[in-house]
């Protein structure tokens, strides 16, 4: 059992009645059934009676946004007070107490709850802590919220969330984006896509900047119900707010469309596709061919023949029927299935400069800036370079131990490639290069060779090389060899628009069999989405890689 506490700090805020957001989710069951009611109706100017009394009193105040509770037997402490006697407590002994303490235990467990998805226990908890006057704060709260709508998604518990969600109001405690999300979870898995909008639409009333899975609730139950326009709305809004859609969006919005019979958005949708995503997943893959296998894709003919570059943005041309199959592309990037030849869509050089100054910028955040800003220097004298080896990758594709003798097949064959018959950068880590297979003898020899050469740097203990390699391959304007997919964290700072086709167009790629290591060079043709003036489309799914099994690309024609 929890033990009460007494003394509750509130927020003190200074917007007008806020509580003015939460009408219209906050509701309770009427005459004792599942139907739930609006408490406040925002949408209606008339004076409406409300649970919620003295509004105005709930408030955010930048220096107090989250609940503070204190217990009832501990002294608040006044820095000014003459009280000699009050003992203090050092900052680990404050930090035990608060762990320690009712609320902090509640947090401690509800953690764990979210961690198995036990809803039922962290409902009990919350009951509990109810009964015994603990003070729920908003994280509390945010958690109780989250599985809700968790396990709102399998069709149950919707009504506690509700219940939970006005208790929040009712205790004053301020929200913030992670609490309407949730909120728009459970409005969603109530099938009401109309409440989970307005709730997003009413965060800008607490000065929060909506995520992109604050939208989703919204965006993908209207597209559930087949409600196209007001699934446009929810685009114009995340753009209106800065917010990219990907490939989940999108997708979404192309299945209205087509569903629609939305010709202009199918189109318009297939062109942010291209810019966004790039290659698509089978199961956009699926909703396009269902656009092109359609009665009203073949009735469509508008447009004038002007542009390229892998697409004109003039509309649908030609007329008739669509032929659509899955096919893949030749070495040459010829379709196995028209004979069209794929372009390569060229890369502006100002991007990669911007590119490589934004990659310094952030290799400087995450790395020892004096590391970098040396190895800057140091390729500043020794480069520029025909590639980088990320050499730790390399030396250990289909190597259950690091292999200097592969590594070093790789960087013949480089050299062999190499217009200035030079010997590419080998970035490896400074273990690497000291311990391990590096004690011996054939392989000191050959690191000597390299660093005799300016061709081997290694990086300091501590360092992440991925930024090394990274920014030597873009600033010397390079091949990169490795056979990192750059799918991990450290790339996701790098953005989803310049940096994928970049890696497209320099990443070399290594398969080893019993006659040694092949290098498979970058394609001469762009992965992406591809329209052209002869009445084609041609578009990449991520099925396949092109490196054990070719790509698998959607193609589709008409007369």
């Amino acid at each position: 059992m929890l033990p009460r506490r007494s003394l509750v700090v509130l927020p003190s805020l200074a917007k007008p009645s806020p509580l003015f957001f939460f009408s219209f989710f906050t509701k309770f069951p009427q005459n004792n059934s599942h139907t739930l009611r609006p408490l406040l109706h925002h949408h209606n100017n008339k004076t409406t009676t409300s649970l919620f009394n003295n509004v105005s009193s709930f408030s955010i105040n930048n220096n107090s946004r989250y609940l503070t509770t204190l217990s009832a037997t501990s002294p608040i402490h006044n820095p000014s007070s003459s009280n000699t006697n009050t003992p203090t407590l050092s900052k680990k002994a404050m930090r035990k107490a608060r762990r320690q303490s009712p609320e902090g235990l509640l947090k401690h467990n509800l953690d764990m709850c979210s961690r198995h998805g036990d809803l039922l226990e962290a409902l009990l908890l919350y009951d509990e802590a109810r009964r015994d006057g603990v003070n729920l704060a908003l994280h509390h709260y945010n958690v109780l919220l989250y599985l809700c709508a968790l396990d709102g998604e399998r069709g149950s518990n919707l009504q506690r969330g509700f219940e939970i969600f006005q208790s929040m109001v009712m205790d004053k405690v301020v929200p913030n984006e992670a609490t309407f999300t949730s909120a728009a979870r459970i409005a969603a898995a109530k099938e009401d896509p109309d409440m989970a909008f307005d709730l997003i639409k009413q965060m800008k009333g607490f000065g929060i900047v909506p995520k992109l899975r604050s939208y989703g609730p919204a965006l993908f139950g209207f597209v559930e119900k087949g409600m196209a326009e007001r699934a446009y709305e929810v685009d114009s809004d995340m753009v209106a707010n800065g917010v990219v859609a990907e490939e989940a969006e999108l997708s979404a919005i192309l299945k209205v469309s087509v569903s629609a019979k939305h010709a202009h958005k199918v189109y318009e949708t297939m062109h942010r596709l291209r810019a966004a995503v790039r290659q698509v997943s089978e199961t956009t893959a699926g909703v396009i061919e269902g656009w092109f296998k359609c009665e009203t894709a073949a009735k469509v003919k508008e447009g004038v023949v002007k542009g390229g570059g892998g697409w004109h943005g003039q509309g649908w041309l030609g007329s008739g029927e669509w032929r659509v199959v899955r096919t893949h592309m030749d070495g040459a990037g010829i379709c196995q299935s028209c004979g069209e030849k794929l372009v390569s869509i060229d890369i502006d050089p100002k991007e990669t400069e911007n590119f490589a100054a934004s990659l310094t910028n952030l290799a400087c955040q995450k790395e020892v800036k004096a590391d970098f800003v040396r190895f800057q220097e140091w390729l500043q004298k020794y480069g520029p370079f025909d590639a980088v080896v990320d050499g730790a990758n390399v030396g250990l594709v289909s190597m259950h131990t690091f292999s200097f003798y592969q590594l070093n097949s790789v960087v013949k064959q480089l050299r062999q490639m190499s217009p200035s018959k030079r010997l590419p950068l080998i970035i490896l880590h400074k273990n690497r290069v000291t311990g391990g297979p590096a004690q011996h003898p054939n392989n000191k020899k050959l690191l000597e060779h390299w660093k005799n050469s300016g061709a081997l740097y290694a990086t300091p203990p501590g360092s992440n090389d991925d930024w090394y390699w990274l920014y030597a391959a873009v600033s010397c304007k390079c091949l990169l060899m490795t056979n990192d997919e750059m799918r991990d964290h450290l790339f996701q700072l790098l953005g989803t628009t310049f940096f994928p086709r970049w890696k497209e167009k320099h990443q070399i790629r290594l398969s080893v069999s019993q006659r040694g290591p092949t290098l498979h060079m970058p394609p001469p043709y762009s992965i992406v989405i591809q329209e052209s003036e002869k009445v084609s489309w041609h578009v990449p799914t991520i099925t396949g890689d092109d490196l054990e099994t070719p790509r698998q690309w959607l193609c589709a024609t008409r007369p």
